[in-house]
């Protein structure tokens, strides 16, 4: 099954930092990835996103203006499971 694509929109692109916002249609994914830098992800949306991972799925619930933080190295693909759209911002450090 294809899912839709997640939308993603660079607000910000410098030496120090890439921000980009992130918009899950229901259904929608990143596909997979890796991450090369350290990130912060600020939710702007309350639910679950599932998180497919070489380890197997892990569904993480999030919490808008609840931000959180990850290292480089990071696999995974992002998957909104809800029937409403789902949005965060993600700042990676460079």
């Amino acid at each position: 099954m294809t899912r839709p694509a997640a939308i993603p929109t660079v607000q910000i692109d410098n030496d120090t930092v890439k921000v980009t916002e992130w918009r899950f249609p229901p259904g929608g994914e990143t596909g997979w990835h890796r991450h090369g830098m350290n990130y912060v992800v600020i939710p702007q949306t309350s639910g679950p996103l599932l998180l497919e991972t070489p380890d197997g799925e892990v569904t993480s619930q999030l919490t808008s203006g609840v931000s959180y933080f990850r290292p480089v190295g990071v696999e995974h693909n992002v998957v909104n499971p809800s029937e409403t759209e789902f949005v965060f911002v993600e700042v990676e450090i460079k």
